[in-house]
């Protein structure tokens, strides 16, 4: 009776919820309230991908549910993007039949890194995808080392997980782990022989602190890892990038599969992987894979296309105080040949916590944008001050920099001076300040 009447409230719960935009997690929180296990008592699908991870993971799953859709595959997967426990049961208790069976081939998780062990307590996904573990959100999740501890409890020993070989922290988890396949990007043009950017989080080994050296690095600390002590080490890939060129938007997937990237990043590179392998390993074939790949444009609403005034816009949505997700997207501009103007808004720190703490700004590779292309940066948002102090400290010239805290003024400034391109960093609280004022016109 507690599960019939938890699935009607959380479905009535949806629908209401849907009409005033609140429909993702009060659904499940009032049914797990009625009956607190009952993701213990539905019938799921005989696969459950669960992707988790600082950065990519709603790119990775939208991926995943395309590909598996064009394989022919019936996906339930949280589209709304609430990925607690809260958010995991609307979506499963939704797609569920009065007697509690998901009607589906696969069910498609995204879950949040910290919360993981609370939506699997009553159920083990058979494939999980971590994309990466890093510093994030400061507030809320201290140290990368903490968020893998938090997130270990959820890794049962029947789970095939695929992994990033590419980063240290994230190939912990197959410590005694019998199923593992790994993902990972060979040496390549963009590849450096030593950590780059402001910080250096893979200086020393996460199994025994020892100092780690590397072969390559991509990102960060993200390549070829090795300890010095224990010998943790990047491992043998099962799924690889084996050629990338970025300036031609090419990207080769072991030596045979080739695909054109819409989206030109270092870090989406790593998404396309993750969906390629997890797809794979539920059975879809290599070309139906690449083929929902090929010119794959996400639609989370990460990248936006605009005009305003004279000016072609792209706004380039960050996660909320995340340092390597900022610089995706810097380096995703510098990486452009076009005379630009960049405009960077921080309006929001944060969407959930009630906090003003900038220190994070510290953490972002700023200094990408002391290049030639780059004609004037316009510093915009309640912390428009903070992020001058920033750039203060940058190779970038002063006088290419503008302080202009209010954004309808920012926004004016562009539309009467100048038609070079236009780029605008934000994050997702702050990206519709822009792109709802009657000046800009979005693409569709």
């Amino acid at each position: 009776m507690r599960l019939l009447l938890a699935i009607l409230v959380c479905k009535l719960g949806h629908a209401v919820g849907s009409l005033i935009g609140k429909g993702s997690s009060l659904p499940g929180k009032y049914a797990l309230k009625i009956c607190p296990d009952i993701l213990r008592r539905v019938q799921l699908p005989g696969y459950i991908v669960a992707v988790t991870g600082s950065n990519g993971k709603t790119s990775t799953v939208e991926m995943i549910a395309a590909i598996l859709q064009a394989g022919g595959k019936t996906v339930v997967y949280n589209q709304e993007g609430s990925n607690q426990i809260e958010g995991v049961t609307t979506t499963i208790l939704t797609h569920a039949t009065l007697s509690g069976r998901v009607k589906a081939d696969v069910l498609l998780i995204e879950s949040d890194e910290r919360y993981a062990a609370h939506s699997f307590r009553y159920f083990h996904p058979t494939h999980f995808v971590v994309t990466n573990l890093y510093r994030d959100q400061l507030t809320r999740n201290g140290h990368p080392e903490w968020v893998y501890d938090s997130l270990k409890p959820a890794i049962h020993p029947d789970t095939e997980l695929i992994l990033n070989a590419d980063d240290p922290l994230s190939g912990c988890f197959a410590r005694g782990q019998e199923k593992v396949k790994w993902f990972g990007l060979d040496r390549c043009s963009i590849s450096t022989d030593a950590p780059t950017g402001v910080y250096h989080d893979g200086a020393y080994c996460p199994v025994c602190h020892a100092p780690m050296e590397y072969d390559y690095v991509h990102y960060n600390h993200i390549g070829a890892y090795r300890c010095t002590a224990c010998g943790h080490h990047k491992p043998a890939t099962d799924y690889t990038a084996t050629a990338l060129d970025l300036d031609s938007g090419r990207l080769t997937i072991d030596g045979s599969v080739t695909i054109q990237l819409a989206f030109r990043s270092i870090y989406n590179v790593y998404n396309i992987l993750a969906a390629y392998a997890a797809c794979r390993e539920v059975g879809i074939a290599a070309d139906t894979a690449s083929g929902v790949i090929n010119n794959y444009i996400l639609r989370n609403g990460r990248m936006q296309k605009f005009t305003l005034g004279a000016h072609r816009g792209v706004l380039l949505t960050s996660k909320h105080e995340n340092s390597i997700a900022y610089d995706t997207n810097l380096r995703y501009i510098a990486a452009s040949k076009s005379p630009c103007t960049v405009l960077v808004i921080v309006d929001a720190v944060s969407r959930k916590y009630f906090t003003s703490e900038t220190s994070w700004l510290w953490d972002i590779d700023f200094d990408r944008l002391a290049c030639d292309s780059v004609q004037r940066v316009i510093l915009s948002g309640q912390y428009a001050n903070d992020l001058a102090e920033r750039f203060s400290f940058t190779a970038v010239a002063p006088e290419k920099c503008t302080v202009e805290p209010d954004i309808r003024a920012a926004a004016a400034l562009l539309e009467s001076q100048g038609d070079e391109d236009l780029y605008v960093v934000t994050c997702f609280s702050d990206r519709d300040k822009l792109l709802d004022l009657p000046c800009v016109k979005k693409e569709v």
